[in-house]
């Protein structure tokens, strides 16, 4: 292909009154028109294949790859494991019964965190520390200890934020990391600015009684997604936002039921976001499950129907753009292409707990994790 210039020198040669910047945005608008796709859509097909993983009885309630290939999981049993081929093959790298393992999240190949619910939730667990880092690929993990040394009760979301921005005129990145909890509270905020090295607590019960997912966009503004009660009988699904680093927070979203709680969230775009909301309303005639979405960056939310089920519980929730995307429950999983205005049963494991998806070039990868580890593929045409 010619460069534009030499395109404008041969059209001047037929039109000498023709001008460089009409030209340039009628070119520009003729080739944008001749190569407008489709957007892109889950195929129809059930992509989801299970994985051959070690049996555990009972939901296992995360897993993280940092690409296609290396990724880990854990589970109630205090065991982690690790696979470098994107899920063919797994290998138990860590043992520690006393830990349930609810949170993962990994910076790289060797340094990354994980998060143990703590004590007096779950029968069984004894390990009080709420926090681990490992800098060797998860053979190894150290407590994360704070600079005052004030103890966090449990710990089920961990949020990694690679921030940009401008230091002494140079664009640099600084990776900013959130690791909250828990369910059931109490809830406290774990944050660091650097990246893992020192971490301060943000006490937010005077603002939310659970944590179970925390999402920030930079370094000033953060969503965490909670509830209004530790007591599941009293309580509304609560959102709070913050926009100055975490020193004021307001609620954003609360659902208008009892026996509700959010879940997890997911955010394919800086505007739209997804979070489960999660009933435990005993009532039978109850019937309606709903999802909340956010199109203005959590400001606001509105809640959508997912499905007129009273046995449905919603656990993970994962998108691949603004439309296409799952909901994981109990029973199952449901998947949208229309940005929840529409959803269909899928066979993805029972008790989805946290849905991972990566993009690259080829195409599109999922890892859903509940009873079962699954995986779906669907390359791009």
């Amino acid at each position: 292909m010619f460069p534009f210039c030499k395109i404008f020198v041969l059209m001047k040669l037929f039109n000498p009154k023709l001008n460089y910047l009409a030209c340039a945005l009628s070119l520009t608008l003729g080739l944008s028109a001749c190569s407008t796709q489709a957007p892109w859509q889950i195929a129809d097909a059930n992509h989801w294949q299970k994985l051959n993983t070690v049996a555990y009885k009972g939901k296992q309630d995360d897993i993280y790859f940092i690409d296609s290939q290396q990724g880990w999981y854990g589970n109630g049993a205090g065991k982690l494991y690790h696979t470098q081929d994107g899920g063919e093959n797994w290998q138990e790298i860590w043992s520690q019964p006393g830990t349930f393992i609810r949170a993962l999240g990994f910076i790289d190949e060797q340094r990354g965190f994980l998060g143990n619910i703590g004590t007096d939730y779950f029968p069984g667990v004894s390990d009080e520390q709420a926090l681990y880092q490992t800098k060797d690929g998860g053979k190894s993990w150290t407590k994360v200890m704070t600079a005052d040394g004030q103890l966090v009760k449990g710990i089920c979301a961990i949020d990694i934020l690679r921030n940009n921005f401008i230091n002494s005129g140079i664009m640099d990145q600084r990776l900013i990391i959130h690791a909250a909890g828990r369910v059931g509270g109490p809830a406290h905020l774990m944050r660091s600015l650097n990246g893992g090295e020192s971490w301060s607590v943000i006490d937010l019960s005077a603002h939310t009684a659970m944590i179970l997912d925390v999402k920030f966009f930079d370094a000033m503004t953060g969503l965490v997604f909670g509830a209004s009660d530790a007591d599941t009988e009293k309580s509304h699904a609560r959102i709070i936002m913050t926009r100055d680093g975490g020193k004021t927070w307001r609620t954003v979203y609360e659902s208008k039921r009892l026996h509700e709680l959010t879940w997890k969230a997911s955010f394919p775009s800086r505007n739209v976001g997804y979070v489960t909301i999660q009933s435990y309303d005993p009532n039978p005639q109850n019937q309606q499950r709903y999802v909340a979405k956010t199109e203005d960056g959590g400001l606001s939310w509105r809640e959508i129907n997912l499905v007129s089920d009273h046995k449905v519980r919603e656990f993970g929730v994962g998108f691949v753009d603004e439309r296409n995307g799952w909901v994981g429950a109990l029973d199952g999983g449901y998947q949208t292409t229309d940005g929840g205005n529409s959803w269909r049963h899928v066979a993805m494991g029972r008790a989805v707990n946290k849905i991972r998806i990566i993009k690259n070039e080829q195409g599109v990868l999922a890892y859903a994790i509940g009873s079962q580890v699954y995986k779906f593929k669907q390359d791009h045409k």
